[in-house]
């Protein structure tokens, strides 16, 4: 388990509004998480922006440095992620079981975590959440070669 301090960002859409509630307040009372901003949507207006709008944000976030990493919820998780993998540099998954939120840290070394609320119950969310946080990614392990696959084709020259 780690001893890093993540600023991180959490953000819904109605679909995902509940856990992006749970998970925020979880979040606040870790002593792993330095800072953590609540993106949106708000309660008070949930049908204010879509999942894409939500995950782009984030994901900006992530690429500009501003945050390590960031937890989007939807119905299925799938939005939140294809959303987030719009912006160059991130990578970000769906992960509904313990081992494939490790795997997406130790193999792949993802930076968002999409959840779907319409797909697992809230105790499972707020526990993947919770695990997540205590990976961080090996630059050393095997599998920075294949990330690095990944990276060096995303900065290639468009042509």
């Amino acid at each position: 388990m780690t001893a890093r301090r993540w600023r991180l960002a959490v953000g819904s859409d109605i679909a995902g509004l509940d856990y992006k509630e749970l998970i925020f307040a979880d979040l606040l009372a870790d002593e792993r998480v330095a800072s953590v901003k609540d993106l949106g949507v708000p309660a008070a207006a949930p049908e204010s922006e879509s999942y894409g709008q939500v995950g782009i944000r984030l994901a900006e976030l992530v690429a500009a440095g501003e945050i390590d990493r960031g937890v989007l919820v939807c119905g299925t998780g799938i939005g939140m992620a294809i959303s987030a993998n719009k912006v160059p540099g991130v990578r970000a998954t769906v992960a509904h079981d313990s081992f494939s939120a490790e795997r997406s840290i130790l193999s792949n070394d993802c930076q968002v975590l999409a959840l779907g609320q319409r797909v697992i119950g809230p105790e499972l969310a707020r526990r993947l959440v919770k695990e997540w946080l205590g990976y961080e990614f090996d630059s050393t392990s095997a599998s920075s070669e294949k990330v690095a696959v990944i990276t060096e084709y995303e900065e290639r020259p468009a042509s």
